[in-house]
C-alpha cells in the first residue's frame, strides 16, 4: 500500500498559529440577519501525520452579526490525548479510552451544546469562541463512539447517531431527545467491522450502509477494501426502534457522505456521494459523483442511478428539511459549488475560477451558502457568502487573516 502526503503540502499542510482577529475586511454586503456563527473543523497535525483523517482537529471561526465580520479566530481542540501524548485511544488492558481523541471531523450544535465530532470517540463540548470545555457522554450514559455525521429531527429535534467499532458489538444506535437526554442505545447486527461513516435519516425510517471498506490492521488506515463483503443498505423504523433491521444488497461501493433520504409512498429515496472502489493511501482512479438508490421496501428491489458525472464530494442540504423530500441538494467540486434540482433533474454551478478551492458548502437560512475559498495566488483564504438561489457571484467575501486549510465538515450556528 502507497503512502501519501498531499495532506502536508499545499493548502492541505497544517497552520501552526492559533489567531484572533476582529472586524475584518469584507468584499460586498453581509446579509443582516446573517448572525451567529460559521465553524469549520478539521485535521492540522501538530507533526509527522500519516494519513489526513488523523490530524490533530483545528477548528476555524467567523462570527457574523449586523452586517459586518466581527470576528476569525482558530483553536485546536485541546482533547485529553492532545493536551497528554500518554493518553492512548487503547489501554493496556485492551479496553477504549473513549476520551482519547483527535475531535477533528465535525461542529455540531443539539440541545444547546456544541460538540466538535470524529467517529471513533466521544465528542468533546466546545464554545462558540471556540474553547474546549471537555468530553461529553450524555451524562454518563454514552459508552460506544459517535459518528461525526448525526441527524438531526426537524420534526422531533431528536439526535440520532451510532458508533462503530473494530471489535463487538460492531455497530450501535442511538437516539437523543430534543433536550439533548439520551433515551435510547441497541446494537444491530452487521457482517462485521466496516467502517460507516454516514448515514441518513426519513421521517419514519434510520437508513444504514454498511459497505466493503473493512477493519484490516496494519500500516496506515486500518481499513481497506473487501471484495468479498457484502455491501447493503439498512432500514429500522423509527417507531420501532428495537425492531429488525432490513438489509437490501446494492452493488459494491464507497460512500462518506449521504445527502439526504425521504419517504416515497412504499419507497426511500436516498442520495449520497459514491465511489465504485476505495483503497487507503493509494490513488483513487475513479471520482466520486452524486448517485440515487431507491429502496422499494414492499418488493425488496432497490435501484441504483447515476444523477451527474461531476466529481464531487460534501453534499449537504438546508438542515431543517433533513429527512424530507427537499427539492435542492449542493455538493462541492474542485473549483466549483453544484446547486442540484432534485424534484426536476437540473443543476446550477458557481464557478469560483482557476486557483481557487472552495471547501464544503453549508446552508445558512433562508437561502445563503457558506464556504471558505483557498486562493492559490496569495495563499490566502476567505469567507464566501452566496445567494443560493443566484449563483451567479458572491454577495459578501469576508477577507481573512490566515490561511484556513482544506478541512472536512462544520456549521451555521444562528444566534
Amino acid at each position: 500500500m502507497a503512502t501519501t502526503t498531499f495532506h502536508l503540502k499545499g493548502n492541505y499542510a497544517p497552520v501552526h498559529d492559533e489567531l484572533t482577529a476582529y472586524d475584518l475586511p469584507v468584499t460586498g454586503a453581509i446579509p443582516p440577519e446573517l448572525n451567529g456563527w460559521y465553524l469549520r473543523n478539521g485535521p492540522n497535525p501538530r507533526g509527522e501525520s500519516a494519513h489526513w483523517f488523523i490530524g490533530d482537529g483545528m477548528i476555524h471561526g467567523v462570527r457574523l452579526e449586523n452586517g459586518r465580520a466581527a470576528w476569525y479566530r482558530n483553536r485546536w481542540v485541546r482533547t485529553r490525548s492532545f493536551e497528554d501524548p500518554a493518553v492512548q485511544e487503547y489501554r493496556e488492558d485492551g479496553t477504549a479510552d473513549r476520551t482519547a481523541s483527535v475531535a477533528n471531523t465535525h461542529v455540531v450544535n443539539h440541545a444547546g451544546k456544541t460538540l466538535a465530532l470524529v467517529e471513533n470517540a466521544l465528542p468533546y463540548e466546545v464554545t462558540h469562541e471556540l474553547e474546549t470545555v471537555g468530553p461529553y457522554d450524555f451524562n454518563g450514559k454514552l459508552t460506544t463512539a459517535m459518528t461525526a455525521h448525526p441527524k438531526i429531527c426537524p420534526e422531533t429535534g431528536e439526535l440520532h447517531f451510532f458508533g462503530y467499532d473494530w471489535q463487538e458489538p460492531y455497530l450501535t444506535y442511538h437516539r437523543a431527545d430534543a433536550r439533548g437526554e439520551l433515551e435510547l442505545s441497541r446494537t444491530i447486527d452487521v457482517q462485521g467491522p466496516t467502517m460507516m461513516h454516514d448515514f441518513a435519516v426519513t421521517s419514519r425510517h434510520v437508513v444504514f450502509l454498511e459497505l466493503p471498506l473493512v477493519f484490516m490492521p496494519g500500516p496506515g488506515m486500518p481499513y481497506d477494501w473487501d471484495e468479498g463483503f457484502e455491501a447493503r443498505i439498512g432500514v429500522l423504523p423509527r417507531h420501532d426502534p428495537r425492531a429488525r433491521v432490513r438489509w437490501f444488497p446494492i452493488d459494491p461501493c464507497a460512500v462518506f457522505h449521504t445527502l439526504n433520504a425521504h419517504e416515497a409512498g412504499d419507497s426511500i429515496v436516498l442520495y449520497a456521494v459514491r465511489y465504485p472502489q476505495l483503497s487507503w493511501n493509494e490513488v483513487v482512479e475513479s471520482p466520486s459523483v452524486l448517485w440515487r438508490w431507491t429502496v422499494d421496501l414492499r418488493t425488496g428491489s432497490v435501484r441504483e442511478e447515476q444523477v451527474d458525472d461531476r466529481p464531487c464530494e460534501f453534499p449537504r442540504i438546508d438542515d431543517r428539511f433533513t429527512g424530507l423530500d427537499v427539492r435542492y441538494g449542493h455538493v462541492t467540486g474542485r473549483d466549483a459549488i453544484v446547486r442540484y434540482d432534485l424534484h426536476s433533474g437540473g443543476s446550477t454551478a458557481f464557478e469560483f475560477g482557476a486557483g481557487h478551492t472552495p471547501s464544503e458548502a453549508v446552508f445558512a437560512p433562508p437561502n445563503w451558502l457558506i464556504a471558505y475559498v483557498h486562493d492559490r495566488a496569495r495563499d490566502g483564504s476567505d469567507l464566501m457568502i452566496l445567494d443560493a438561489t443566484d449563483l451567479r457571484k458572491p454577495v459578501a467575501t469576508v477577507h481573512l487573516p490566515a490561511r484556513v486549510p482544506q478541512g472536512f465538515h462544520g456549521n451555521w450556528i444562528a444566534d
